[in-house]
């Protein structure tokens, strides 16, 4: 790995990106002929044997024994080893392709995961043997973290990288590809969207039923993630606070719903609502994110609170940890502190979320520029190429990463 890595060292460098990119620029104000899309997600097992393996490549270089592994492989298995999440991936990849070939792009939509098939280095032979060189990126990560944003970048890297490496050294040579990747998109209208008309349904049904707006909450949740990659989200030239832009960006979404929800429906003034954490993992001695979703629900009844809706803020659909983290253990953890619960919506296929993706995508095809691009907080719109040390890996440090500048 020491030519990408030493590449990886030098200021100002953009590794494996189109020209336009390539200078470092936050944002690229320029059209790009990008020739098709890579829908990139994390992948999930589709069957009772893939569950082990395939936790072992979520976890590989931790050493961690597949005895740790079978109590996380308890949640698939309870929905007979089927993780949803590539279906919705399919589905999701579907309803681009529709809304592209609406607009008239004529761009082909390619499908590669992280940790299970489609692997990200087969579907990049693939696009590479169709004749596409200059490939435009959408993960399905909405916020700043190094697994929702810079470990997607280092999978282009690593896949566009030396063979000798694990990569397919298609990015290399005299004819290489190039991946450059959509902006984050957690405040872009079309992702937030889903996320309001959740909470409007769901706050409107309880005062409609005579609950006072005091006894209801609303918990915006999202994965929680070690302290230290916290900090270390987002550009390092910025504070962000505790929590780093990870935590910055989801309060200032949910901040946004609550203040248009009681915008457009004054009788829910008084609402509280907070940002909480879930699906936990690694050492106890590890610090993480915090509060968890049930020790805030068990909370909730001393603070005369009978409803809770429960938001995956963090969550573009309902993949495992939506279904078994909310649908199920904070579903029981309201039951059991006797709460009405509503789990909203994620934004799944919904067509404004569609719509709202394909319009990322035409903004780096016209390259719009960064004063026109729709965003509903005052943090974005984020950055089309990635800012210096951007989103560190606390554990492991810089590691060559596409779509970005070094390190």
């Amino acid at each position: 790995m020491d030519c990408v890595s030493n590449a990886a060292q030098e200021t100002d460098t953009v590794l494996y990106a189109s020209a336009a990119a390539s200078s470092g620029a936050p944002y690229v104000e320029e059209p790009v002929a990008y020739d098709a899309i890579l829908l990139s997600s994390f992948g999930g097992p589709e069957g009772q044997g893939d569950v082990i393996p395939f936790l072992r490549n979520v976890t590989r270089g931790r050493g961690i024994p597949d005895e740790r592994l079978e109590e996380v492989a308890t949640h698939y298995r309870h929905f007979g080893g089927v993780s949803p999440i590539n279906a919705q991936n399919r589905e999701l990849k579907a309803a681009i392709e529709a809304e592209i070939a609406r607009r008239g792009l004529g761009l082909p939509v390619y499908w590669g995961n992280r940790n299970w098939h489609p692997m990200l280095e087969d579907t990049v032979r693939e696009a590479y043997a169709d004749g596409h060189r200059t490939v435009l990126a959408l993960a399905t990560s909405a916020y700043s973290s190094y697994s929702s944003d810079r470990q997607y970048r280092e999978d282009f890297a690593l896949a566009l990288g030396p063979v000798e490496d694990g990569g397919t050294g298609l990015g290399l040579g005299d004819d290489p590809m190039t991946i450059d990747k959509i902006r984050l998109f957690f405040d872009h209208p079309g992702f937030v969207e889903p996320f309001f008309e959740g909470v409007r349904d769901a706050v409107a049904a309880w005062l409609a039923e005579g609950r006072p707006a005091s006894e209801i909450r609303i918990l915006f949740s999202t994965h929680s993630i070690p302290t230290g990659d916290a900090e270390r989200s987002g550009p390092r030239d910025r504070d962000f606070g505790e929590g780093g832009a990870y935590a910055a960006q989801h309060r200032a979404v949910a901040e946004h719903i609550m203040k248009r929800l009681v915008a457009e429906n004054p009788a829910a003034e008084g609402i509280d609502w907070t940002l909480v954490y879930q699906s936990r993992s690694g050492p106890a001695s590890q610090p993480w994110l915090e509060p968890d979703v049930n020790d805030v629900i068990a909370e909730l009844p001393a603070q005369g609170a009978t409803a809770v809706a429960v938001v995956p803020l963090g969550f573009v659909s309902d993949h495992m940890e939506v279904l078994w983290d909310l649908d199920t253990e904070a579903k029981e953890s309201a039951e059991e502190a006797g709460l009405a619960f509503v789990r909203t919506q994620s934004p799944g296929v919904h067509p404004a979320y569609v719509a709202g993706l394909v319009d990322l995508i035409e903004e780096r095809l016209n390259g719009t520029p960064a004063a026109e691009r729709p965003h509903v907080t005052d943090l974005g719109p984020w950055f089309d190429v990635s800012r210096p040390g951007d989103c560190e890996n606390a554990r492991l440090g810089f590691r060559p990463a596409a779509a970005g500048i070094a390190p």
